[in-house]
């Protein structure tokens, strides 16, 4: 029983490690050893190992996160249903727009970017495929929780709360559960400067047979690209509502 709970325990150190390295894109020793509250000695241990199967690589006094989870996570990302579904028609969009087109699916709570494509002028946010995102303060995420029952909604904040990413970030429940209704009224929701500060995006839910959103895809550019602030232009909005339809009649009842 005592060697099982120390092996569990094991484990959950080793993914804490790994995910300091990640939030910081590369970390010392004494840094991780910080962070985990685990001695050195034993973050110098795990390392080693991770090294050793090339899961974290040493550049200088720092680690980082090694190319063997480029093939756990690019293999992850294939067996997800709407990836293949969607990522020619977001290859597509983001083509057609010139932008920075994303598609999200939410995993435990919280957005997962699961593919980017970047056209002409498209921005580079500094966002990984695979990376997680707030749902609240993001165009991606309230267009998912916008096309979820109320109850789980409810479920997602009590776990994650509504930390504020910026000043424009909503942070009050009731503010929020207003904004969700008035998204699955229009069917887009927008994001205006309240996950980072000089962005704007605007999402389209994707969802099941039964309308229950499953992912979403949007665009994303520099506030001043658009000098109406409430709003897009409306050839971009049919643009993106147009991809939204094309993976959701796809991924249903092809």
């Amino acid at each position: 029983m005592a060697k099982s709970e120390s092996s569990v325990r094991s484990v959950s150190r080793t993914f804490a490690i790994l995910e300091v390295i990640q939030e910081l894109d590369g970390a010392s020793v004494s840094e991780i050893a910080d962070r985990v509250d685990i001695g050195q000695s034993a973050v110098y241990n795990y390392l080693t190992t991770l090294s050793r199967e090339e899961y974290v690589d040493k550049v200088g006094d720092e680690y980082h996160l090694g190319l063997s989870f480029f093939g756990l996570g690019a293999h992850a990302r294939n067996r997800t249903p709407i990836y293949d579904t969607a990522q020619p028609q977001v290859d597509e969009l983001a083509e057609k727009t010139g932008h920075l087109v994303t598609l999200c699916i939410e995993t435990d709570g919280v957005g997962t970017y699961l593919y980017q494509s970047r056209g002409e002028n498209g921005i580079d946010i500094d966002v990984h495929e695979g990376e997680p995102v707030p749902l609240h303060s993001t165009a991606l995420g309230k267009a998912i929780l916008a096309f979820r029952p109320r109850e789980d909604v409810d479920a997602i904040l009590d776990q994650h709360g509504l930390p504020a990413s910026t000043a424009h970030t909503i942070t009050d429940r009731e503010e929020l559960y207003t904004e969700l209704e008035e998204i699955r009224d229009r069917q887009y929701a927008i994001s205006q400067e309240e996950w980072r500060n000089g962005l704007r995006s605007l999402a389209v839910p994707i969802s099941d047979a039964h309308g229950r959103s499953i992912a979403a895809v949007g665009i994303a550019c520099p506030v001043y690209w658009n000098d109406d602030t409430t709003d897009f232009d409306d050839d971009l909005l049919q643009a993106v509502l147009g991809t939204a339809n094309v993976i959701e009649l796809e991924h249903n009842y092809a």
